[in-house]
């Protein structure tokens, strides 16, 4: 395997350039810009026009992602978003990063003629990154269901967690999330802690989210999920706690802080402080963001009834846990978990299946999200208290 080095001593598995629209108003300028190139240069950019500290940070560590070598920031000129603060941090992690101010370069047109010339120059640049050998534990790859159907508790998701299993015995960094989605697994989650203060920090942060989606009415049941054949709000965290695997949970980590040890992670994605911000993740997208500027090289996701996603800077891995699913959708589908059901093909084999995916896909070898041209993204607002953190995190 081998991968892209950054200045910063980063690894990534990708090497791209990202526009990046800093207000809504500079997303179309954006969108332009990144269509005249191939897959390696993306877009993404943050809506609002007074973004939050965590939105300033959630931005920041999606620009000096590892799969990132350079930046192109787009303002309309007038928006809140700190956007020299932001160049000097991307400059200062050693990728290259120029500012494009469209009230400033005569307009929409001006602007996206101009952009396309520095972005060419940035892929003729980042063409010359040093590639440098990678193992397992140079990793980071997190994980998310969604469409979640009768399937998923027995198939891909457990499949999921002995491929983090095999893994984490390579000293990668592993991170499972959703803990509203994992409300009544804590007293599993609590036995798998490493030490005491893990243990209370699993404690805490579920206690957040059962407090948060009570105060706020909201549930993670869906109607597709009824349909699919799940039962029980307790089924489907059952389910999705079996992609944790069964080893130690090393720590409890909030969008954005990157792990510097091996290990597992639970990522509380509920905000801090009194409930306010509607659901914690809009969507399934969402949390894969958060998982990305958490620093994940790419996203196993699984899903039941289907999901055709993928998103910006790093490849989303789709796990089929229906075989069903996988027929109708094949074309979307990476691994198909189903065959546990189908061909009784054990946990294990694809287990196995997904951990030879994850070679390839790190050795460059393009998801099926990545073929057919998924770059999704949503950033969104909330409040995360980062000195609250009883482990070291960059």
């Amino acid at each position: 395997m081998l991968g892209y080095l950054r200045k910063d001593g980063q690894l990534g598995i990708r090497n791209t350039v990202q526009v990046v629209f800093l207000v809504e108003c500079a997303h179309h300028v954006a969108k332009k810009i990144s269509e005249s190139f191939s897959d390696d240069v993306q877009y993404f950019g943050f809506p609002g026009c007074y973004p939050s500290d965590y939105g300033y940070r959630l931005v920041e560590r999606l620009c000096t992602h590892s799969n990132v070598g350079a930046v192109l920031l787009v303002s309309l000129g007038c928006e809140c978003f700190d956007r020299k603060r932001l160049e000097k941090d991307i400059n200062e992690s050693g990728r290259i990063c120029h500012t494009l101010v469209i009230q400033e370069e005569g307009g929409t047109s001006a602007t996206i003629s101009k952009g396309r010339l520095i972005v060419e120059d940035m892929v003729r640049e980042i063409s010359k990154t040093e590639r440098r050998n990678m193992a397992f534990s140079d990793l980071i790859i997190g994980t998310v269901c969604g469409g979640s159907d009768g399937t998923s508790g027995i198939t891909g998701n457990p499949a999921v967690g002995r491929a983090f299993d095999k893994l984490l015995a390579s000293n990668a960094i592993c991170i499972f999330e959703e803990s509203g989605e994992l409300i009544g697994c804590e007293p599993h989650m609590m036995s798998r802690a490493a030490n005491d203060q893990v243990k209370e920090d699993i404690d805490q942060a579920m206690l957040k989210a059962r407090n948060y989606y009570s105060t706020m009415g909201l549930g993670s049941f869906s109607n597709g999920n009824a349909e699919g054949g799940l039962t029980t709000l307790e089924e489907k965290s059952l389910g999705a706690y079996a992609k944790s695997g069964n080893g130690k949970i090393t720590g409890v980590i909030r969008p954005t802080q990157r792990p510097t040890g091996p290990g597992l992670y639970l990522m509380d994605v509920v905000p801090d402080g009194e409930p306010r911000f509607g659901y914690p993740n809009i969507c399934d997208t969402s949390e894969i963001i958060e998982l990305i500027a958490t620093g994940c090289h790419m996203v196993l996701f699984t899903t039941g009834r289907g999901s055709v996603i993928g998103s910006v800077i790093s490849p989303v891995i789709k796990v089929c846990n229906n075989p069903v699913t996988y027929k109708n959708l094949h074309g979307d589908m990476d691994i198909n978990a189903g065959k546990i059901i189908s061909d009784g093909l054990s946990l294990d084999v694809i287990a196995d299946e997904i951990v030879n995916l994850v070679v390839d896909v790190v050795s460059g070898e393009k998801t099926k999200a990545e073929k057919v041209g998924h770059a999704e993204f949503v950033l969104t607002y909330k409040d995360f208290d980062f000195d609250k953190t009883s482990c070291q995190f960059a």
